[in-house]
């Protein structure tokens, strides 16, 4: 396999320097994540105004499946900045990303509801979130690398495990936001027009992140990659050179990222539609214990520097498997907040041992000069065929009468990963970034 030379000796960037960087990819990472959940946190308000329907379940299905187009782009926005961040900088990649995010959110603030222009309002919402699913395609691959590259190895662990930190965070800033807007407004109000706040602050916050972007440092190993003769990134060289890899990223993502929707994003709708609690508490049950799972990232990630990668996987696998199907049976049945809110918080830390490392995973396993679209592309082929359609396939499944197979489909694709974990090598251990 190709690989790329390094300096025997790499001289890395100050304590300050990198903390500064890291604070900055993070902060940017948050807004691009706010701009993509937003879309999700509001869907119970916008749906109606979209695709109008007499059944709730069919509204939400429709918007679901919007959602999940939106996850159709990411393959090719991964694509394209992954080679765009490996050829020109990962700042650039970032910065780019970002753009696209901005105007994706400007569009749904900004577009007529049905009622008004028919099927063209479906339409530019389509649009639109095919915009945001490029921008957050590149944004994944760009971010890992990025964090991944400028944290020390000692604390490559717990530094990369702040894209989730910022991920969460972004969605956390959306449900805020959310309760905010449900405190302050009749519920009317919210329902007819207020829905359409949260796309104007998140493109507003674009256009800053923008601006901080085109200061952040670049990295070591982009540069040393820049000053080697390694052959530029594309997508057949990706394939021809790093196949098993590409396939690895692809198989340890799949049951990850569905299990990481499923307890999270289509969890809020799942205790309106089936739990039957109301909006405000599905809404507020989320936010707390994605704060909790916020705060938790870290805190794996740093017991990764000091254990492996691999013992955490494995320990999401197993917990997943045993314990996916009793906790949404379970939830089913609960109408006391604290139970069901105990009960997600149970399934958040479970996924834990994957989301807190999953990107520094990624990052070791490709040489610097293919590692932004190694990283990105084969994680976004995953998460379109799996994280993407998590709700909606939910929803199918309870559209049809069975909605345990959704249970059951989660536990399968979460065995499929924990075959991966127990048989690939411990990355942080075998890891190709070579800059301290």
């Amino acid at each position: 396999m190709a690989s790329t030379p390094h300096p025997s000796v790499a001289t890395g960037p100050s304590t300050n320097s990198r903390l500064k960087s890291i604070i900055g990819g993070s902060t940017g990472n948050l807004v691009e994540w706010f701009d993509w959940y937003v879309y999700s946190a509001f869907t119970l308000y916008f749906a109606p105004h979209f695709f109008p329907s007499d059944n709730k379940t069919t509204e939400l299905l429709s918007a679901a499946a919007v959602f999940a187009v939106g996850f159709v782009m990411r393959p090719i926005g991964a694509w394209i900045m992954g080679v765009y961040a490996d050829r020109h900088g990962r700042k650039a990649g970032l910065t780019l990303s970002v753009t696209l995010m901005c105007a994706g959110s400007l569009i749904i603030a900004c577009t007529p509801v049905y009622e008004t222009i028919g099927l063209l309002a479906p339409a530019l919402l389509i649009l639109a979130r095919l915009m945001q699913g490029l921008s957050v395609g590149g944004e994944y691959g760009a971010s890992a690398t990025y964090l991944s590259e400028m944290a020390g190895k000692d604390r490559r662990g717990f530094f990369s495990s702040f894209q989730y930190v910022t991920l969460i965070s972004g969605q956390l800033l959306a449900i805020t936001v959310l309760l905010v807007l449900q405190s302050v407004m009749p519920r009317a109000e919210l329902e007819s027009w207020g829905w359409r706040i949260p796309f104007f602050i998140g493109a507003v916050l674009a256009v800053v992140v923008f601006y901080l972007r085109r200061g952040l440092a670049e990295t070591e190993s982009f540069k040393n990659a820049k000053k080697s003769d390694a052959p530029k990134s594309g997508f057949l060289m990706l394939l021809r050179n790093h196949p098993k890899e590409t396939a690895l990223v692809m198989l340890l993502t799949a049951g990850g990222t569905l299990a990481f929707y499923a307890y999270s994003i289509y969890m809020q709708k799942f205790l309106v539609n089936t739990s039957g609690f109301s909006k405000e508490a599905a809404t507020q049950i989320n936010w707390v214990t994605l704060f909790v799972f916020m705060l938790l990232q870290p805190i794996a990630g740093g017991l990764s520097d000091r254990i492996g990668r691999k013992p955490l996987m494995v320990a999401f696998g197993i917990a997943g498997v045993l314990f996916t199907y009793p906790i949404f049976s379970t939830l089913e049945q609960t109408r006391d907040p604290v139970t069901a809110g105990l009960l997600v918080m149970a399934a958040l830390i479970i996924v834990t041992g994957y989301t807190s490392i999953n990107a520094v995973v990624k990052a070791e396993l490709f040489p610097s000069h293919i590692r932004a679209l190694g990283v990105a592309l084969p994680y976004a082929l995953a998460n379109t065929i799996f994280g993407g359609t998590a709700e909606y396939v939910a929803l199918k499944f309870k559209d049809a009468g069975w909605e345990q197979g959704f249970y059951w489909y989660v536990t399968a694709m979460i065995g499929i990963s924990l075959v991966v974990y127990l048989r690939m090598r411990d990355s942080g251990k075998n890891s190709l970034i070579q800059e301290d």
